[in-house]
């Protein structure tokens, strides 16, 4: 008995196009980090890129979590994007940017109200466990802000 495994007439459209979303896709959520990652470092006290450089770690805490934070909501913008390519990727960005905007405000407001002098622990040269209350409040509003994006 022979079997003949045909693929579907648009089998090589589709990879190609399946393909050309992945790279679209992977570019736009490369760009929503790198802004998410400035959008951190410019509203945290010090330079965090230079802290984490010098092996700081309360800096290396806040930044590695302030990263996780963010790569949530590009994920959830991602994954929740419209079923058309070009919408996707439009609604990937947009969706992508106010959750990096709300992500912000909503740690340095946090990050306020606990009164905690985050320039002084991510800038000691010793652990302090500040720096993980401050990395949980990234991870926290970062799921918060992601799951409002679905």
């Amino acid at each position: 008995m022979t079997y003949t495994l045909a693929l579907a007439e648009t089998f090589g459209s589709d990879l190609v196009r399946g393909i050309g979303a992945i790279l679209l896709y992977g570019v736009i959520g490369l760009l929503l980090m790198l802004v998410g990652f400035y959008a951190i470092d410019w509203t945290t006290p010090g330079k965090l890129s230079d802290l984490v450089r010098r092996g700081l770690p309360n800096a290396v805490i806040v930044t590695a979590s302030g990263m996780l934070s963010m790569a949530f909501i590009v994920v959830v913008a991602i994954f929740n994007s419209a079923s058309d390519l070009t919408e996707g990727l439009i609604t990937s960005l947009v969706y992508g940017l106010l959750g990096i905007i709300v992500q912000v405000l909503a740690v340095r407001l946090l990050e306020w109200s606990t009164r905690i002098d985050v320039k002084g622990t991510i800038q000691s040269e010793v652990f302090a466990p500040a720096s993980i209350v401050v990395a949980a409040a990234h991870l926290a509003l970062g799921l918060v802000v992601a799951v409002s994006i679905s």
